[in-house]
């Protein structure tokens, strides 16, 4: 049986899973509702024929780890995946569960929990079914993607550094296009000291903070260079005490994007160069790279053609895109290892109270994924 109508005869099962992913709600900074949901698909791997590792964390869910044909010869290829969702426990009060058409509605359907169901339900069947490949194949399950993955970054960076391949399974957008790109971001604080004066009486003695930050944002968002991908943001801002007082303090942040190396290095050094315009002033900027670009390289575009033709092969439909969100994707790929992101499901909504998948997508994307596992040929080979 051909693999698209294999897993279209198995799609009840996958959305199945997905329902029970949704309803066990799983904000990331709720450390104890993460783990009850990771406990949940624990038993779910182990029953897909892995061995599961546990990483605990104290300040985030704790990670788990699966691994099937770890004997095997081979690069492994690496699925990952991410427990934590941006919706508070109570959400499915107001944005339950429900499904219209080819439309399943449920807050996390689609960033991620439809792409863990993915993983989960292929390589529990193709276990089941003896379709699984002569590799080793391993997923990584984060939990505070969400936040930036702070508790995650070091050991996604240590799993996939042995890696051949890695496969993310954030949602894929309308035209179940993969990213072959994510701009990546750096986030910076800027606080500025001034000093305070009676703005009628002595306003000479004063200092004025907020009249720095002005200069200075002026300053910072003039590096925004759209054709180079590049953005720069000033997105909070604070400061002063009163209205009839010079303003003694001042603070902003600065959120920047960048498609390659050279831009983000770019940035960084324009920001730690900041110096104060007003005598007087004091200014202090903190922070760092939250996330490097994953690039659209050479690399990238040899591994995204091995993948369209794999996806012709099963007459599924694939393209590629940019997108200025970052993933745990960025992580890998700026290690030089091939990454392919967006294997999840296709729907629309992220974030939002509409997040939907589009359940015939599952199979398609269900396909993809065994394809990939059984027929990927890495470039060394």
């Amino acid at each position: 049986m051909k693999l698209l109508d294999f897993f279209r005869e198995h799609n009840d099962e996958i959305i199945d899973l997905l329902k029970e992913l949704v309803i066990r709600e799983s904000p990331t900074m709720d450390k104890h509702a993460v783990d009850e949901l990771g406990k949940f698909v624990f038993e779910q791997l182990q029953a897909s024929g892995a061995q599961v590792d546990i990483f605990p964390r104290r300040e985030a869910g704790d990670i788990l780890y699966a691994s099937w044909n770890s004997n095997a010869p081979g690069k492994p290829i690496l699925l990952m995946g991410h427990l934590d969702t941006v919706w508070p426990i109570g959400t499915l009060v107001n944005m339950p569960l429900w499904q219209s058409g080819a439309r399943l509605y449920g807050p996390g359907i689609l960033d991620m929990k439809a792409g863990i169901a993915l993983i989960i339900k292929v390589m529990g069947l193709l276990h089941l079914h003896g379709g699984l490949p002569r590799r080793p194949v391993w997923a990584l399950f984060t939990t505070d993607e969400e936040r930036g993955s702070i508790q995650a970054r070091e050991l996604v960076e240590k799993v996939a550094a042995n890696a051949g391949l890695v496969l993310v399974f954030e949602p894929a957008t309308q035209g179940e296009m993969v990213k072959t790109s994510r701009r990546g971001t750096a986030r910076y604080t800027v606080t500025i000291e001034g000093l305070p004066a009676h703005s009628g009486e002595e306003p000479e003695k004063g200092i004025n903070a907020i009249h720095e930050a002005a200069y200075q944002i002026l300053r910072i968002i003039s590096w925004d260079a759209p054709d180079k991908g590049t953005s720069v943001a000033v997105n909070l801002i604070s400061g002063g005490t009163a209205q009839n007082i010079i303003a003694p303090h001042a603070e902003f942040t600065v959120d920047m994007r960048f498609t390659n190396q050279p831009e983000c290095e770019r940035l960084v050094a324009l920001i730690n160069d900041l110096t104060p315009v007003i005598k007087g002033i004091r200014l202090s900027v903190k922070g760092g790279i939250w996330r490097p670009p994953m690039e659209r390289n050479d690399r990238m575009m040899r591994t995204f053609d091995q993948l369209a033709r794999l996806a012709g092969t099963l007459g599924v439909p694939v393209g590629e895109e940019l997108t200025g969100a970052g993933s745990d994707a960025n992580f890998t790929a700026a290690m030089g290892i091939p990454t392919l992101d967006g294997l999840g499901a296709r729907g629309d909504g992220m974030h939002a109270e509409h997040e939907h998948i589009i359940t015939t997508s599952l199979p398609r994307r269900a396909a993809l994924l065994a394809s990939v596992l059984q027929n990927w040929v890495f470039e060394e080979e």
